[in-house]
């Protein structure tokens, strides 16, 4: 009986065997090689630290110790091109780790060679392998002398040149990195919010500010590594002279001259090999801090800005021939590099020439074009005035070019995308032409036609805007912020990074107009919406809500009656992306009243929450304004009294209202609160016109606009 289930479980057993060893065979050698790179990836650092370690502790034949003086030398070249073609200095931002660890592997050899040298020293140039007798015997001709004072002067030119000037500019750098962070974090945050970047680029460009202030700190530290590195080769070189002779002299038996020819030409050949490689690595550093951070190419750069204007080098060939005509000079240095500038002039030349005449054909073409026959006049003629224009003096031409860098379009593209999304309809395209009759510096902004804002700007220039609170002062123009009249300058592009160090908000020109453009836009929302766009609304409702739109218009209501709904709530600044809930809440209301004001009113009532939500968040208490009974009472009759326009206020009643209401809308902003007024829903349309214009900040809600899930606060009560 219990043969089977052994007999069973040896089936089994078998099968799950034949299954193992079919998934090992599937299983292929390209597999195991990809685990075995991923397990060895990232593992070449810490091999070379460890591998410094060891040679501070075990013994160095001489030909491993060629071997690592070649891998020097090369690994600082290498380091020395990247930071040489690197587009900017965060392209290369493991440089101070990577200097670190260089620095560490020039340091272990050194301990390395000086141990060989002072063990084998003896033996002759040979006994510390062929690179550090090369060095010894050929570079500096093997005089020990000729040797030293080489040695010497490579290290004052590292150490007080290039290693003193590079750690100063680190050091600074990163004092006024640090300093600009909080400026260039309110640059990002206006764009952001004027809608010409979105939350990704946001955030892309906030950790490039982050990484920036840690690669500097990172360098200014580093700095320090390079220059410990040229004071330890001083001290090195000592040591090794020093010890060699007292080794040579009283262990080996060899003269004072052999002993000091022998140990001294072995030691400078040493830091000769070690110092090489701990200049070029200076000279990286002083490269990657010294470059600007732009996306540039470092030949491009100076190429651009050294060779760009023909007349210097003309005016360097002069000098050269002249100090090459005088008696004694050298003729033909002076004169062969004085004919290379004469033709790099001449090449510039020609080539600028050449640009000039393929634009001066272009022009000519253009000009030139076979002109249509004159027709008769037609409707076509006549042009509608544009929703949105926008007018530019021919100085600010270049701001709207993009042949010539003009960031306007894009800016205002980015503009219409955010507050289409955030009104809730499409906003109509800005048409931009130029004015000669405006001033060079000058545009307009005009809705149908009628100029609602203008300023002068300088697309040159960029405005510093002192958002209230700055720790100084810089140079420029003064001037007011188009879009919220605060104080500003303008000033030059080279003082952005010291202006926002002082707490101003940069931002440059096309920025300026872009915002102004938004502020104006948001304001008169309701302008731009017409009954085309209202139509494309519903069409767009109807493709998922088919049945509410058909029971809307024109049944329930006249499309006129809902492009005037609708327009109430952005003028009184209200969006209208719920478009469904507002439509919804006319289908019922339309029947009982087709009184615009009526339905704005439900409408309102409807979308109570993301009203309310607009003003204070996720807030659970809603801090308000109120009217006392006996005020209200008596606004309840004038505005009976005046049909409701809200004409009928007593002038001294309406003045002194208004400087109760500016008071307390000015204690709310203060403390950093929305001010909000509540009031009756009959009282809610008039005192919200009222306050429009005069207390631009205050808002006005009825009682039966508060969510039931909020609680009032009143913080300030108006009375007569």
């Amino acid at each position: 009986m219990l043969l089977v289930p052994y007999r069973v479980l040896e089936l089994s057993e078998n099968r799950r065997f034949m299954e193992l060893l079919n998934s090992l065979q599937n299983f292929r050698l390209r597999d195991i090689t990809k685990l075995q790179g991923k397990a060895l990836h990232g593992v070449g650092t810490p091999l070379l630290v460890l591998a410094a370690l060891a040679m501070v502790v075990l013994p160095m034949p001489p030909m491993i110790l060629d071997m690592l003086f070649s891998f020097n030398i090369a690994l600082s070249m290498v380091i020395l091109l990247v930071a040489v073609y690197t587009k900017r200095p965060l392209d290369f931002a493991a440089f101070p780790t990577v200097l670190l660890v260089a620095t560490l592997l020039r340091l272990a050899l050194n301990v390395a060679s000086t141990r060989v040298v002072l063990l084998h020293g003896h033996n002759g140039p040979g006994a510390a392998g062929k690179v550090i007798e090369a060095f010894g015997s050929v570079v500096i001709g093997g005089n020990y002398a000729v040797g030293l004072v080489v040695f010497l002067i490579l290290m004052i030119i590292n150490f007080v040149v290039v290693t003193k000037g590079a750690g100063r500019i680190s050091e600074v750098s990163a004092r006024f990195t640090l300093d600009a962070m909080p400026g260039k974090q309110m640059a990002i945050d206006a764009d952001l919010n004027a809608g010409l970047i979105d939350q990704e680029q946001a955030k892309q460009r906030r950790q490039d500010v982050t990484s920036e202030a840690d690669f500097y700190g990172s360098m200014d530290g580093a700095s320090k590594f390079v220059k410990g590195d040229a004071i330890a080769g001083i001290l090195i070189l000592t040591i090794n002279i020093v010890g060699g002779f007292i080794i040579g002299v009283a262990q080996h038996g060899l003269s004072f001259s052999q002993a000091a020819q022998v140990y001294t030409l072995l030691t400078i050949g040493d830091g000769l090999v070690a110092q090489i490689p701990s200049l070029l690595l200076s000279i990286a550093a002083a490269i990657i801090v010294t470059r600007q951070n732009t996306e540039q190419d470092m030949g491009e750069a100076v190429q651009l800005q050294m060779l760009q204007n023909p007349r210097v080098l003309i005016i360097a060939a002069i000098i050269l021939s002249i100090m090459g005509i005088v008696p004694g000079m050298p003729h033909i240095a002076f004169l062969s590099f004085a004919l290379l500038c004469a033709g790099g002039a001449y090449l510039r030349l020609k080539v600028m020439k050449k640009q000039q005449d393929e634009a001066d054909k272009a022009s000519v073409e253009a000009s030139h074009l076979p002109s249509a026959e004159p027709k008769e006049l037609g409707w076509d003629d006549v042009q509608p005035v544009d929703v949105i224009g926008l007018e530019v003096g021919y100085r600010l031409i270049p701001l709207v070019d993009k042949s010539q860098g003009g960031e306007l379009l894009s800016r205002i593209k980015g503009v219409r995308k955010k507050l289409s999304q955030e009104l809730g309809f499409l906003v109509p395209a800005v048409h931009i032409r130029d004015n000669l009759d405006l001033g060079p510096n000058q545009y307009q902004i005009s809705l149908m036609g009628i100029t609602f804002g203008e300023a002068d700007v300088y697309h040159d220039r960029e405005m510093a805007i002192n958002p209230g609170q700055v720790f100084g002062d810089v140079e420029g123009l003064p001037t007011h912020d188009p879009a919220f009249g605060l104080e500003a300058k303008w000033i030059s592009s080279e003082i952005r990074e010291h202006a926002q160090t002082l707490g101003f908000t940069v931002v440059d020109s096309a920025t300026v107009v872009a915002t102004h453009l938004s502020q104006l836009l948001t304001n008169h929302a309701a302008q731009l919406l017409g009954h085309e766009e209202v139509q494309n609304l519903l069409d767009m409702l109807s493709k998922s809500y088919p049945k509410l739109v058909e029971g809307l218009v024109p049944d329930t209501l006249p499309l006129s009656v809902v492009v005037k709904v609708l327009q109430n709530l952005l003028n009184e600044g209200v969006p209208i992306r719920d478009i469904r809930t507002i439509v919804q809440t006319l289908v019922e209301y339309g029947p009982k009243s087709q009184d615009h004001e009526v339905l704005t009113a439900a409408c309102r009532i409807a979308l109570k929450r993301m009203i309310v939500q607009e003003l204070i968040g996720s807030e659970q208490e809603l801090p308000v304004i109120t009217l006392s009974p006996d005020l209200e009472q008596i606004l309840h009759q004038s505005m009976q009294a005046a049909g409701n326009e809200g004409a009928g206020i007593e002038p001294g009643l309406a003045e002194k209202l208004q400087t109760s209401l500016t008071q307390a809308a000015q204690n709310q902003e203060l403390v950093g609160q929305p001010a909000i007024l509540l009031t009756s829903g009959i009282l809610r349309a008039s005192l919200s016109r009222f306050v429009k214009n005069a207390i631009p900040g205050l808002r006005v809600l009825s009682y039966q606009e508060v969510p039931e899930e909020k609680q009032i606060r009143i913080v300030s009560s108006i009375g007569q």
